[in-house]
């Protein structure tokens, strides 16, 4: 039985696509979480996870960070432990970015795009990211915490045209 009803605990966000043909630069996706203050739920993220990098409590952390898309199953792998942060933060934010290599690539230039949002055994969302194929980055993925202290999830496929630096300054602002 799923815990949705009662309050998201801890989700896993998978990420997975084709490898770039032989010769050519390699397809680099990269999850990223950002965490809004309770004060500040639109403001600049307080902490960002990302490639190399972790929630400075572990509550947040990327598993799997693959360069290539090379493997079997999702490349790259998520997990948020929402149910162990801190009440200081009430949303997260998750997308995905097309780390920029020589030539421009956008969603729809990458086969066989996946994005699987999960708690437990539980699928929560899947999406192939066509909703967003002429973008660079997106947001996947929306956690908001209640006033009892519950998380909610909401999927929020949105495109923007942004590298994963400026992405990760804009991708929680309201719309």
């Amino acid at each position: 039985m799923s815990s949705v009803s009662k309050g998201i605990k801890k989700v896993e966000v998978g990420l997975k696509w084709d490898p770039s043909p032989v010769g050519a630069p390699a397809h680099d996706l990269d999850i990223i979480a950002a965490t809004y203050a309770a004060h500040a739920p639109y403001d600049s993220p307080v902490y960002l996870v990302h490639f190399d990098s972790r929630a400075p409590d572990g509550t947040i952390t990327l598993n799997r960070d693959s360069k290539t898309g090379q493997g079997f199953g999702f490349d790259e792998v998520m997990t948020l432990e929402l149910d162990r942060l801190a009440a200081a933060y009430t949303r997260v934010v998750v997308g995905v970015a097309i780390q920029p290599n020589e030539a421009r690539k956008v969603f729809g230039d990458i086969p066989n795009t996946g994005v699987r949002i999960r708690e437990g055994h539980t699928d929560l969302a899947q999406s192939d990211l066509s909703a967003v194929s002429e973008h660079t980055a997106a947001t996947i993925a929306e956690f908001n915490r209640d006033e009892s202290g519950a998380w909610s999830f909401r999927e929020m496929i949105r495109g923007f045209e942004a590298d994963p630096t400026s992405f990760a300054a804009v991708m929680g602002t309201e719309f």
